[in-house]
């Protein structure tokens, strides 16, 4: 039982890593993250360092979830998954294109702070160009915009033939809005919900509050597959899984999350490649897109690569003493 899991025993299994990205990513240039090694097979736990211990604690919840816990049944055993291009000058878009081989849909960063719509426009022209046009491309702008600016932005990127936009604002309120005024100016782009779901105290609002086409779900920050699967029964919208920018053990539970939707559900490539963002990895076979699919599978720890990777005594004391308060605030899975 996972109720009988100690955290002297959880914290037996765990490895902090601090592994480079290729390209500066949400702010970041290194992603950390604690492995652990549990009966189900590896499993991660890796919230970003600002996210606060209430927040951080379903993150953990996941993880215990995911290697003390059978997954539920999949499928499929592949998933096809999009290329995930960073806000990266228009000229760099096809090397960040080559890293997800055979992948036929991209998901463009845009609103990017200390950038202008225009370099927004360039970015997203560069990868239709690279795609052509019967590649699908999405953008994601992270809640970046108020809502005027949102539409504006929007009309301006629709002409690449947008297959949605993700969380152009940051409220429900403001995406309710948006979609409204999208839909009377005859603009046919869908709105994705991500921050709206996984960050909210409510994250089923947005679908209550009709401000969302389809809805973007993340295992991790959602306390789990479990969790994950009664919020996507209950929102009844289409479904994209997505990820954090995890190592491929993370991408992993993503997968199984993908994997245990039904067809009618799961609405397109999910965003779980992202491992082809970081400048290493922490699996003997890391979960690089082949032929733009992933298989739904359990990668196996590299020691060595646990070992090259290994965070510093400080960072490996503030990530234990993380998990130390993070474990007092969840109820494990029975």
């Amino acid at each position: 039982m996972v109720t009988d899991l100690t955290l002297s025993a959880l914290l037996d299994t765990a490895r902090v890593v601090s592994i480079p990205t290729r390209t500066r990513f949400r702010g970041i240039s290194e992603r950390e993250a604690v492995i652990f090694d549990g009966p189900q097979g590896a499993t991660e736990f890796s919230p970003f360092l600002e996210y606060d211990d209430a927040e951080s604690a379903r993150w953990l919840a996941a993880a215990i979830e995911f290697g003390w816990v059978r997954p539920p049944m999949a499928h499929r055993k592949t998933v096809a998954v999009n290329a995930t291009v960073p806000a990266v000058a228009a000229e760099a878009v096809p090397e960040i294109l080559a890293r997800f081989p055979g992948c036929r849909t991209a998901k463009v960063k845009v609103a990017e702070r200390g950038q202008t719509l225009a370099d927004d426009v360039a970015r997203v022209q560069a990868v239709r160009e690279a795609l052509g046009a019967d590649g699908a491309v999405r953008i994601d702008a992270n809640g970046g915009w108020g809502v005027a600016e949102a539409f504006a932005a929007i009309a301006r990127l629709a002409p690449f033939g947008l297959e949605y936009a993700e969380q152009p604002c940051a409220s429900v309120a403001e995406l309710a809005e948006l979609r409204a005024l999208l839909a009377s100016a005859g603009i046919a782009v869908r709105i994705a919900a991500d921050e709206s779901v996984r960050k909210a105290e409510d994250p089923l609002a947005v679908a209550r509050a009709g401000a969302a086409d389809l809805i973007v779900v993340k295992a991790q920050p959602l306390g789990g597959i479990a969790p994950a699967l009664r919020i996507i029964k209950d929102a009844r919208l289409p479904v994209i899984v997505s990820s954090a920018l995890d190592t491929s053990v993370g991408i992993s539970m993503g997968l199984h999350l993908a994997a245990a939707l039904p067809n009618h559900l799961l609405a397109g490539a999910c965003g779980l490649g992202t491992v082809a963002l970081l400048d290493g990895d922490v699996v003997t076979q890391p979960l690089i897109p082949a032929g733009g699919e992933l298989p739904v599978a359990r990668p196996t720890l590299d020691g060595a690569a646990l070992d090259r990777f290994q965070a510093s005594p400080e960072r490996t004391r503030w990530w234990r003493e993380r998990i130390e308060r993070c474990y007092a605030l969840i109820n494990l899975p029975g």
